[in-house]
This record gives C-alpha cells, sequence and structure tokens, in this order.
C-alpha cells in the first residue's frame, strides 16, 4: 500500500455535519431536465434491460467500461470521458436535475473539442438496487466515488456507497484486479471506508489525506470538490484494488 500525506482534518470538524454548509450540495428543481434526458442519445432510462450486456450499447464494443457512482452535476464525467476515447463510461446519478445539467456539460466539453460523447452513458437509478442492472458479463474494471453522502448517523451507515454491503454488490460486476477509485472530504467516512474496503477483500495500493499536496496523482476536480477545497477542508483520496470475491 502506498501512503502519500498525513493524516488531516477539517480546520472546523463541526462544519462537516452542518446542515446549512451542507444545503450547498443540494440542487433546485429543473422542469427542462426530464425532457432534455428522455431525448438524449447517451442517456438510458431503462437499465435493468442492459443486464450483462452493457457493453453492446457502446459504439466502441470492445473498450473497457469504467462506472461512476452518484456523477452529480456531471464535471468529473464530462472531463474524463473526453480525455480518454478508449475507455466507455455509465455515469449514474438518481436526481433529474443532475443528470440533466450532467447531460449539458458533457455535451458542453465534447462540442468545444469537435467530439461526439459516443463513450459516455448517463443513468437514472438507485445505487443501492444496482445488482437489478448489472453482472458478472459487464466486466467492469474500474468505479469512481466522488463526494457521497457520508450518513454520519450510525444507523444510516449502511447506506454508504463505500459500506461493506455496497461493496460485495459491486464485486459482483467488478473483474479480478479491478479498482474502486474514492475521493471525500469527510474524515470518519474517509476513515471507515478504508476498514469497509479491507473487510470486503480490497488491497488499498494507494491513499492520501492531502489530495490536492500530491503531485503524482491524477485529479479531476468535481464541483464539489473545488467547493470544499475553497472552504479549506482537505481532500481525502485512496484506490482499491479487488483481490478477493
Amino acid at each position: 500500500m502506498q501512503i502519500i500525506g498525513k493524516k488531516g482534518t477539517s480546520p472546523d470538524p463541526g462544519l462537516i455535519l452542518n446542515p446549512d454548509w451542507r444545503n450547498k450540495m443540494r440542487i433546485r428543481f429543473k422542469p427542462w431536465a426530464r425532457p432534455e434526458l428522455e431525448a438524449c442519445k447517451f442517456y438510458i432510462d431503462n437499465p435493468e434491460d442492459y443486464k450483462g450486456k452493457w457493453k453492446t450499447v457502446f459504439k466502441n464494443t470492445n473498450n473497457p467500461i469504467h462506472l461512476e457512482l452518484g456523477c452529480g452535476k456531471g464535471n468529473f464525467i464530462s472531463q474524463i470521458a473526453l480525455k480518454n476515447p478508449n475507455i466507455n463510461y455509465i455515469a449514474i446519478d438518481l436526481v433529474d436535475a443532475m443528470l440533466g445539467l450532467a447531460k449539458r456539460n458533457v455535451e458542453q466539453e465534447f462540442a468545444a473539442n469537435n467530439k461526439e460523447p459516443d463513450n459516455v452513458i448517463l443513468i437514472r437509478f438507485d445505487i443501492e438496487r444496482i445488482l437489478l442492472m448489472m453482472n458478472n458479463n459487464d466486466n467492469i474494471e474500474r468505479i469512481y466515488i466522488n463526494f457521497c453522502n457520508p450518513w454520519p448517523r450510525g444507523k444510516h451507515r449502511k447506506k454508504r456507497l463505500t459500506h461493506t454491503r455496497q461493496l460485495e454488490k459491486y464485486k459482483e460486476f467488478l473483474i479480478p484486479g479491478g479498482e474502486i477509485h474514492f475521493k471525500t472530504d469527510d474524515d470518519d467516512l474517509f476513515e471507515s471506508s478504508i476498514a469497509y474496503f479491507k473487510e470486503s477483500g480490497f488491497e488499498i495500493i494507494k491513499i492520501t489525506y492531502d489530495l490536492h499536496s500530491e503531485t503524482d496523482w491524477e485529479d479531476i476536480q468535481t464541483e464539489h470538490e473545488k467547493m470544499f477545497s475553497e472552504e479549506g477542508i482537505k481532500i481525502k483520496a485512496l484506490i482499491a484494488k479487488l483481490t478477493k470475491k
């Protein structure tokens, strides 16, 4: 395991659990989002129909598939998909307004570079039910989890996207040796996630408690990452490799 940087805490630990501060992450209803998504060529509204055959939905069917869980406004997926045309990307979120903005960001990023977004798929789905839309035939090579809800209350922690309950689901479709790339601002979530990964048969091969101080870590910033950094909060990140199914 490669450990980079030192363990750090947020400048104001109470800030993380402050509801008003967390409200910055919320988004208003956008009536245009659903119609635009339904007309979008790279949006799929019936993902259960493609379970076990996700390669077939892309133009380049031989490309590996990477998955982003909780894509938000799409800043991350729009940049990384453009940068890596030989990788197919599936981005999932549960909120139409978020996906609508993600759709626009993908279109804008690709159009600015005279490219077609033929290696991106957006999906509206509940990640807790992800095994209804994916299985071991999908051979996902990498999963990105960026700034997911930390669910700080004990009774809600099983809802965390990095909880062992969720990791066991991802193992159903993540290839042996596949990776999960995880970033967060939340100290408790990060420390707990380290334990979750180890418990679920993942090896942590790289970790940092201050991502933006690193020079050898490839980082595409999300909208939340920029916001938290401006607040003076250190970004934590790790890469976990699946070593045991």
